[in-house]
């Protein structure tokens, strides 16, 4: 069974060449794909196709990709639609801001078509997983997340966590391939109204790193962004 047929993407791209490029190779692995080069007709494309995932190029004409990722997200038909940021400024600030608009992950360019397709299937299997339920037992080999008994064991020994690092830990292993940023795992993990700092949430990841042992490198940092958790466990 092929998983991506039927599944429509939406490509907000100005560059022609690129668009092709993208529309080419994603077609090719059976994803339905519809394009523009104006970010006005992108925000109409995205209410009115209502695709499963947008790639949004930040520099648009008409109306940018950040601007868009804010709308799409703050209207309720929309916001469950997973976003791909792709920018060439690879401005940091840019990435940050996107992701917590709420922006799934990000390409920069310029990028190969295999990474592209790997980053695209990655966020649409995540996006899967999330309707899943929310206790019982979260499985990220050799990691298992026990809800139920708020619990962790890696290789089937247990480990000792605070409350912030199991929720840490979990937020991050329920969305495996999801860059998060130090805001995001802020309020994940440690909730609104607390007076928490980015660095604390690098000391809360330094300890659980310490304590996963041989698992501590599924914890992936992104510099200057934040962290993900590998997918299928880091896995080729």
């Amino acid at each position: 069974m092929n998983e991506t047929k039927g599944t429509r993407i939406l490509v907000v791209e100005d560059e022609p060449d690129l668009r092709e490029v993208i529309r080419y190779n994603l077609q090719g692995e059976g994803f339905e794909l519809i394009g523009t080069g104006d970010g006005e007709e992108g925000w109409r494309l995205v209410r009115e196709q209502h695709p499963q995932l947008v790639l949004l190029d930040l520099m648009l004409p008409g109306m940018d990709g950040l601007e868009i990722c804010r709308r799409m997200k703050e209207d309720e038909a929309t916001r469950g639609i997973a976003v791909i940021m792709v920018t060439a400024r690879g401005e940091e600030s840019d990435i940050v801001l996107g992701l917590e608009l709420g922006a799934d992950d990000y390409v920069t360019k310029p990028f190969s078509p295999r990474e592209l397709v790997a980053r695209v299937k990655a966020v649409l299997r995540r996006d899967r997983r999330e309707g899943e339920a929310a206790t019982g037992r979260l499985v990220a080999d050799p990691i298992v997340i026990d809800r139920d008994r708020h619990e962790v064991k890696v290789d089937d020994r247990r480990i000792d966590l605070t409350p912030t690092e199991f929720r840490l830990l979990e937020a991050l292993a329920t969305s495996p391939g999801r860059v998060f940023t130090r805001e995001q795992l802020i309020r994940q993990a440690i909730g609104e109204g607390v007076v928490v700092t980015e660095r604390n949430v690098d000391v809360h990841i330094k300890s659980l790193r310490k304590k996963l042992g041989d698992a501590r490198g599924l914890i992936e940092t992104i510099r200057g962004v934040g962290y993900r958790f590998l997918e299928d466990g880091g896995k080729a």
